[in-house]
C-alpha cells in the first residue's frame, strides 16, 4: 500500500521522560492493561478502549499492524508505579510523493487509565512522540483526530498546541455505543514542523509547572 507503510527496518525505540516511558507494545503488557482498562470508564464514551477480556486480542491486532508496517503501537508506562496504564500509536504514515521518507504521520489509538489522567502523563507522552516524529522520522506534519463531539479529547489535543484544521463530516467510524456501523464527524488537528520548536517549549513549560 504505497503511502501507508512505515520505513522498512526502522527500529521503534523506547521513549522515556520524567513521568512516562513509552515501550513498543507487547504481550507482556497485557496484565497491566487489563487492570488499567477496567478503572472508571466514564471518559471513554467516544473512544475505542478494550475491556479486560479483549486485551489479548487488542494487542495481537496491533502486533499484526506492526508486521504489516501500518502501525507502531506503544504501551504507556507510568514511571511512578512501573505499570502500563494505557496505549498510544503512530499510524496513517504518508510518504513524500517524489522522494524517500515520511511527510506525515498520525498519533492515535490513545487511551489512559482513569488514575493516569490529568497528571501530565498524556502531555509528556505527546511530547516524546512529537519529538521522535519531527526529529527522527523527519515528518513535516503530525496529525491528531478525534470525534468532533468529544470535548474532553479536543481540549486535551488543543492543550498540547495542535491547531484545528477543520471538521470532516462522516469521516471515520463511530465508537459510540449504539452507533455501530455509523460514521462520525471527525475533528482534524495538526502540528507542523516549523511550529514544533514553539510547541515543544510550551509543552516543556507545562511539564515544569507540574513538577
Amino acid at each position: 500500500m504505497p503511502g501507508s507503510l512505515f520505513p522498512t527496518g526502522h527500529i521503534w525505540p523506547v521513549l522515556q521522560g520524567r513521568l512516562v516511558r513509552l515501550e513498543p507494545l507487547g504481550r507482556h503488557h497485557a496484565a497491566d492493561l487489563a487492570v488499567a482498562c477496567e478503572e472508571d470508564r466514564e471518559s471513554y464514551g467516544f473512544t475505542s478502549v478494550p475491556v479486560a477480556e479483549e486485551i489479548d486480542a487488542y494487542i495481537d491486532a496491533r502486533l499484526g499492524g506492526v508486521a504489516a508496517r501500518t502501525v507502531a503501537p506503544y504501551a504507556v508506562v507510568d514511571l511512578g508505579s512501573g505499570r502500563a496504564v494505557g496505549t498510544t500509536a503512530y499510524w496513517d504514515a504518508r510518504h513524500w510523493p517524489d522522494r524517500d521518507g515520511l511527510c506525515a504521520v498520525e498519533i492515535g489509538s490513545s487511551w489512559l487509565a482513569a488514575s493516569a489522567q490529568s497528571r501530565g502523563i498524556n502531555t509528556e507522552a505527546k511530547l516524546l512522540l512529537f519529538e521522535h516524529a519531527f526529529s527522527t522520522l523527519g515528518v513535516a506534519r503530525v496529525d491528531l483526530t478525534t470525534d468532533a463531539r468529544n470535548r474532553r479529547s479536543r481540549a486535551a489535543i488543543e492543550s498540547v498546541g495542535a491547531t484545528l484544521d477543520g471538521v470532516l463530516r462522516r469521516w471515520s467510524r463511530s465508537w459510540v455505543a449504539g452507533e455501530e456501523g455509523n460514521l462520525r464527524d471527525s475533528a482534524i488537528y495538526s502540528i507542523l514542523s516549523e511550529e514544533w520548536p514553539d510547541r515543544r517549549a510550551r509543552l516543556a513549560s507545562r511539564l515544569g509547572d507540574l513538577a
